[in-house]
């Protein structure tokens, strides 16, 4: 089903008396499934839309639409298609419980993978859905891969009914799609032999499969169905060891680092993580691998635009896992602002200590090391902490949170974007958004 949520103001929706809660059923003949089907069958400029108005009244409308001009609707969310699979690292299985219904979908939707670059492991994709995406061309897309020997990837999905993923990646390359690929590594379950195959027979696809991603699994401790070994700092260098001699020869062969290690192998391993040229245009800087880097590069190409805050102190929260990270880029951030920046350590209360990622600590941890400072002028909490709601993961609002602290607490992706503030959030006696 497809409906309208939203109407534009001054839209051709609007001048067709289209409203909110219309249902809209063909287009050209064609009827609708979902979004997919509405974005790309209305791309003519000559469209007949059947639709429902919500009262019930059946229309048709014959539209001669001016070239590249919106219709100017937005449509309702469309119902996810859930996962079948209980992967070994799941990180809904990894929830405790109590948090918000939402957060224990686990979504597997090949439309949300072309659509906003969610991972997917293709298993409930089935014959239709492949004719569509061979239709409609969606790629890249960005996929689970895990392993490509069919039973290992049975065990690490905990699914004996789990296609052929190299069977599926084959026939939609053939059909011109290309994708993006991760693997999350689970030390004596798909690493070893099982992750060279892997490897091989991704690399074998040639332009097919664009780039692949290596993760290390990361359990909270609640994690309830892992059977591995635990990622310790000797697992992390073998599994960075494959990446990088993979990497060096794609290197040689096609001239860009087609697999790479997340941040979190080079951190768990100790190695020194690679320049801005190693990532190209990071392209799966959202799993993890290239976002310290970029980090580091937003940082030094905003140090020119930043006020001076000497006599200021600033308090910078972040997890376990950035903690060795950060005194340089605060050391930065002081020479060029004369403020004296103070690196506050959360450990994660929700998740336990093994959940290191700063964009995994919730209101509680961000309560418990502000709470009785009153010696800061300002704090930033990493905005990855909290949703497009203003909530973090234990359901905390963000806006109630920082009304409780002495200072303004604002939540930055890079420093900067707070930092550069016309008149410097710090002359301000509220705490704005960041």
């Amino acid at each position: 089903m497809v409906k309208v949520a939203r109407i534009h103001p001054g839209s051709i929706a609007e001048e067709l008396g289209i409203l909110p809660g219309t249902e809209l059923l063909t287009v050209n003949g064609r009827a609708l499934d979902d979004f997919l089907d509405w974005e790309f069958l209305t791309a003519e400029d000559n469209l007949e839309i059947e639709a429902t108005l919500p009262d019930g009244e059946r229309v048709v409308y014959d539209i001669e639409r001016p070239e590249n001009e919106s219709m100017g609707l937005e449509l309702e969310p469309p119902s996810v298609r859930r996962c079948a699979n209980r992967c070994e690292f799941c990180f809904v299985e990894g929830l405790p419980k109590g948090l918000r219904r939402p957060l224990y979908i686990r979504d597997d939707d090949y439309r949300l993978s072309f659509a906003y670059g969610n991972f997917a492991t293709l298993s409930n994709v089935k014959e239709r859905d492949v004719a569509r995406i061979l239709e409609y061309r969606l790629s890249p897309l960005y996929v689970s891969v895990h392993a490509t020997p069919w039973e290992a990837r049975k065990k690490l999905l905990n699914n004996p009914r789990v296609p052929n993923i190299l069977e599926q990646l084959k026939v939609l390359a053939a059909g011109g799609i290309q994708f993006h690929g991760q693997m999350v590594v689970v030390p004596g379950l798909n690493d070893g032999d099982v992750l060279e195959e892997s490897l091989s027979d991704l690399y074998a696809m040639g332009d097919a499969v664009l780039t692949v991603a290596l993760v290390p699994v990361g359990l909270t401790q609640f994690s309830h169905l892992y059977t591995g070994e635990s990622m310790n700092a000797a697992n992390a260098s073998r599994i960075l060891a494959t990446a990088e001699k993979w990497g060096e020869r794609s290197r040689k062969e096609r001239g860009f680092t087609w697999v790479s290690g997340s941040d979190e192998l080079y951190l768990l391993s100790g190695h020194e993580l690679p320049p801005p040229s190693f990532y190209g245009d990071y392209p799966q800087i959202e799993n993890g691998v290239g976002a310290v880097t970029a980090l580091r590069e937003r940082v030094a190409d905003g140090l020119s635009r930043l006020p001076r805050l000497d006599g200021k102190h600033i308090g910078v929260v972040t997890g376990t896992s950035m903690l060795p990270l950060m005194p340089p880029l605060l050391a930065l951030l002081e020479h060029a602002t004369g403020g004296h920046f103070e690196l506050i350590h959360a450990e994660n209360s929700l998740f336990g200590p093994t959940t290191t990622t700063a964009g995994l600590l919730v209101g509680a941890d961000i309560r418990r090391v502000l709470g009785a400072r009153t010696d800061l002028d300002m704090a930033l909490i990493p905005a990855e902490t909290i949703n497009e709601n203003g909530l973090f993961l234990d359901d905390e609002s963000f806006a109630v949170v920082r009304e409780e602290f002495p200072m303004p607490v604002y939540a930055s992706y890079d420093f900067i974007d707070v930092l550069e503030l016309e008149g410097s959030p710090l002359a301000c006696t509220t705490a704005g958004a960041a």
